[in-house]
Parts: C-alpha cells; sequence; structure tokens
C-alpha cells in the first residue's frame, strides 16, 4: 500500500475497500441505532484498528443496500490520517486486520490507496443488481433459500424477457419505486437480461445495469417480470405504468430481499475520475441524456 504524494488531501489518505457480504442478518447497510448493519459491523472493525472516530472516518459507500439484500461486489472509500496508518504496524495489511475482526458474513476482498479524485459513490460509473429466482421447474435447493425467492409456480421466460424490454432506456422510474427527499427517479438503465442458469438448477437470475438505481427500483421491476412470467401481466401494461410515473393504479409489487445481490460496481480510469465524480453530482433530468 504505497501512497503517493498527490494522494494526500488536507493530510489525509483515501483508501478504497472492496467487500461482500450476506445481507441476511443486517437491517440493511446504513447505521441504524441498536440494530445490526453492514455499515455498523464495519465501523466496529475500523474503529477497534484505528481508535475512535467523530465523523466515520468520512466513509461513503457506492450503494447503500436495504435490509436482507446480499452484496457480491461493493466498494467504499475512507480516509486516513498518516497517524491512523502507524496503528497498521509492519504489516501494513488493512484488508488481514480488518477480516480477523469483522463477523464472517462480511468479508474485504481488497484494500488499497485509492487513486487521486476517486469517490465510492460519486466516481462510479454503474451498479450491476441480480435477482435470482427458484420456481417450480427450477427445483429448490435448501442450500440457496437464504439467496432465492422461492415461487410455487413455473416462470414463463420468454414472456418476461419481452416485457423487460419495456424498462430499457432513460425513463422516470417513479412508478417503479420509493421516492426520496430532494431524490430523482429518473435512471438509465443500460441492460437487462432474465435467463436460467441451468449450473444452479434452472434458476431464474435476472442482472440490471445503470447508472444508479433508485429506492426499490430493482425490486419493484422484478415483481412485474414475475406477473409477466406467471401470465398475469403484458408488456403492454408495463409500458403503461412506466408512462404513468405513479405508483398508483397498478399491483406490481416489490418482492422481498433475499434474491437480490449487488454484483458489480463500475468505474472509469484514474484519469477521468474527477470529471466523472463532477457529472454526477448534478441532478439528471431527462434532457440531460
Amino acid at each position: 500500500m504505497n501512497q503517493a504524494v498527490d494522494q494526500l488531501v488536507d493530510g489525509l489518505i483515501r483508501y478504497r475497500l472492496d467487500l461482500a457480504y450476506d445481507g441476511t442478518d443486517f437491517a440493511g447497510w446504513a447505521k441504524q441505532p441498536k440494530l445490526r448493519t453492514v455499515h455498523g459491523e464495519l465501523m466496529k472493525a475500523l474503529i477497534t484498528i484505528f481508535g475512535p472516530t467523530k465523523n466515520d472516518f468520512s466513509l461513503r459507500v457506492a450503494g447503500r443496500t436495504d435490509a436482507g439484500v446480499h452484496a457480491e461486489h461493493q466498494v467504499v472509500h475512507l480516509d486516513l490520517s498518516p497517524a491512523q496508518i502507524k496503528r497498521l504496524g509492519r504489516s501494513n495489511d488493512l484488508k488481514m486486520k480488518l477480516n480477523a475482526i469483522l463477523p464472517t458474513d462480511i468479508r474485504v476482498s481488497n484494500a488499497a490507496v485509492a487513486p487521486k479524485h476517486f469517490h465510492a459513490r460519486y466516481g462510479a460509473t454503474h451498479r450491476k443488481y441480480r435477482y435470482t429466482i427458484a420456481d417450480a421447474t427450477s427445483g429448490w435447493n435448501p442450500l440457496k433459500a437464504r439467496f432465492n425467492l422461492w415461487i410455487k409456480y413455473p416462470l414463463d421466460l420468454e414472456a418476461m424477457q419481452e416485457a423487460s424490454k419495456e424498462f430499457l432506456g432513460l425513463h422516470d422510474f417513479a412508478a417503479f419505486s420509493k421516492p426520496m427527499p430532494h431524490g430523482t427517479t429518473i435512471r438509465l438503465l443500460r441492460s437487462i437480461s432474465v435467463k436460467r442458469n441451468k449450473a444452479l438448477g434452472g434458476v431464474v437470475e435476472i442482472e440490471l445495469l445503470a447508472d444508479a438505481f433508485a429506492h426499490n427500483m430493482v425490486r419493484s421491476i422484478v415483481g412485474a417480470l414475475i406477473k409477466a412470467g406467471a401470465g398475469r401481466t403484458t408488456a403492454a401494461d408495463i409500458a403503461k405504468a412506466l408512462k404513468s410515473k405513479s405508483r398508483i393504479g397498478h399491483n406490481y409489487k416489490v418482492v422481498t430481499p433475499e434474491g437480490l445481490s449487488l454484483i458489480e460496481v463500475g468505474y472509469p480510469a484514474n484519469k477521468d475520475l474527477e470529471a466523472q465524480v463532477t457529472m454526477t453530482q448534478h441532478t439528471r433530468s431527462l434532457e440531460d441524456d
């Protein structure tokens, strides 16, 4: 973990952590009083290593996951002073020290000094999620119970694939998300795929890649696609609901979280990080793209 001089900001050095977690027993990412969260457990470990902090080491995350949602690849950054870094000792191995302290349902896969201008949230170019469904034709593997939505009827894959096309592109996803204060529900969904994974018994995997996702957006879209696969809605119905920009007037439910996992966070080349951060901090509108 060599520290370049141009990576010092106000005397601090920024680190990037890549991690994964089983979200089953967590009340989501963000710290909450008296609840077990990923952020809370990570802060406990960091404080054990570096001592008390007044600002959570300025830690930022690529995407805050909800209660029960998993992550195969999550990214955070934190800022440390030279004095704090000395507490790593001669090994200077933050990954090893964190994994020795963290509970077994959180693992750090990489810890390194971040490039100049790196920001875990604003520097990201995309996030990719996967939702996994075990239906009547795929069989139910009890070893995967914590990571699949189990349903008792078969799903029509072709109907789901056809319906999924309605979500592609730049849309206001207000009808398929939960608005947040001062936030926007306009998102660019770059790709969506619906397939069966034969290696896992034929479970249905829905993968979505976007610049970012609005709250509950993925699970709302999956709920609509399940209805399409069950023959209870059509692509035209979904298009109409999306165009309405309202959650009132359709009955697509937000599915439960156990099948959902954040599987990828993308960043530009180091030379483009500053421009990406600046662009992302501007509020997106339909006219922007």
